[in-house]
């Protein structure tokens, strides 16, 4: 019997949602009521509240008004932004360091609302590749800069704990916008900043 199945099987009949992770516990083969499990239920819906926390966030309400009219037109970085994440098709961890840099064009964003934006999207359900094209997009909206690059570097247990069980792969994913996808300079400057903090390979 599939997780999926127990949790629709619950919402059909009215159950909570801490009555359906102990019918789950039941399902294989626990007994939810012995002492290491009797509060389980409850812990586990407090910790599923906190790491999808990011779906009762917006872009608007993370950045708060920290958008500021710089002259300044040179690559703004921030490097090495850690992260966890879930993935959406086991519920398994995934997490890394997100690297963020855009040139401006005219606004800048406060440097402390980029790791907010990494956390606000990391906080849901997720799949790597979409985390990384939804931080560049919600850059290139909030300032419309004159490009945006984003790199992320993660480690999957689905692929360390379970299928091909591979403790020391890594995955790694980009998006691209404006200079930084036209002109290979600015992509090349991004990357050699990236490499200089120990991120990707040369």
């Amino acid at each position: 019997m599939s997780t999926r199945t127990v949790l629709e099987e619950g919402l059909a009949a009215g159950l909570t949602t801490q009555e359906i992770y102990r019918e789950l516990l039941r399902r294989i083969g626990e007994d939810p009521a012995r002492d290491g499990l009797a509060q389980t239920p409850e812990r586990v819906e407090k910790a599923m509240s906190f790491l999808t926390q990011g779906y009762a966030m917006d872009v608007v309400t993370v950045l708060n008004g920290a958008l500021f009219e710089v002259e300044y037109d040179e690559m703004v970085m921030v490097r090495d932004v850690e992260f966890y994440s879930l993935c959406e098709h086991h519920l398994l961890p995934f997490f890394g360091k997100v690297h963020v840099a855009y040139v401006p064009s005219g606004r800048v964003i406060g440097l402390s609302k980029i790791p907010r934006l990494v956390e606000m999207y990391s906080r849901r359900l997720q799949v790597q590749e979409r985390l990384t094209t939804e931080i560049a997009d919600a850059i290139v909206q909030a300032i419309e800069p004159q490009g945006v690059g984003v790199i992320v570097e993660a480690q999957h247990l689905c692929m360390m704990m379970r299928g091909v069980e591979k403790q020391h792969s890594a995955t790694v994913t980009s998006a691209m916008r404006g200079v930084f996808k036209t002109q290979m300079q600015t992509r090349n400057e991004f990357l050699s900043l990236v490499r200089r903090g120990g991120g990707v390979e040369s």
